[in-house]
């Protein structure tokens, strides 16, 4: 299954831990109408049965509003619930076993550091890239950030579509300008606003910005 590069342009990583008083599901609804192009669920603290059961619920709403849906790390889960796609990691398993296990039927991601993960994630099947991460972020505390030429060298060596993942909100996202990249991957700057609908129209603005300058 391919991924069109505009489902990339503000693609939304779910985490909890910003949840408080609204559930994720009311989260998530609040994102799609604030015009997120691609979500996937995230959830490092949950059971696989909690996983499965929360991605049933927000699968579906994904689907009314016509945005693909992909679970973080796990195949099985993305199979059992009708996932549109599965996004792996560098120490998760390889693109090409994915490919195997799924078929033509699972957008794969795969998360790459450097030009020689790209190309290898690429040659083994993956959809599309997530790059980063591009500035220090509290999710990934062991990850050292990457310049924007790194990404720009990424984004000119794969014909798969990529998005820039890491730290990302509405103050740096004009940095990433002119880097080649098909939009960004957003945690907290989305889960954790209070208007998160608001917080969506003006993410999306600006990484149309990013993409087209």
């Amino acid at each position: 299954m391919k991924c069109d590069k505009k489902n990339m342009l503000l693609y939304a990583v779910t985490d909890r831990a910003w949840t408080k008083e609204k559930s994720l599901y009311e989260q998530v609804e609040e994102a799609l109408k604030g015009g997120i192009t691609c979500l996937q669920l995230r959830e490092k603290n949950l059971s696989k049965e909690e996983i499965l059961e929360e991605a049933l619920k927000i699968g579906p709403l994904c689907k009314k509003y016509g945005v693909p849906f992909i679970i973080n790390d796990d195949v099985e889960i993305a199979l059992k619930c009708g996932a549109d796609g599965v996004h792996v990691g560098q120490d998760d398993m390889e693109a090409g076993k994915v490919r195997a296990i799924a078929g033509d039927n699972l957008i794969i991601g795969v998360s790459a550091h450097s030009v020689e993960e790209a190309l290898k994630a690429e040659a083994a099947g993956a959809d599309y890239l997530g790059v980063g991460a591009m500035f220090s972020t509290s999710t990934k505390t062991n990850v050292r950030p990457m310049t924007k030429e790194i990404l720009s060298d990424i984004c000119r060596s794969v014909s798969i579509p990529v998005v820039a993942i890491g730290g990302i909100g509405k103050d740096n996202i004009g940095s990433l300008n002119g880097s080649g990249a098909n939009g960004v991957a957003v945690v907290s700057a989305i889960f954790a606003a209070k208007d998160i609908e608001a917080e969506c129209k003006i993410l999306r603005k600006l990484s149309e910005e990013m993409v087209n300058s």
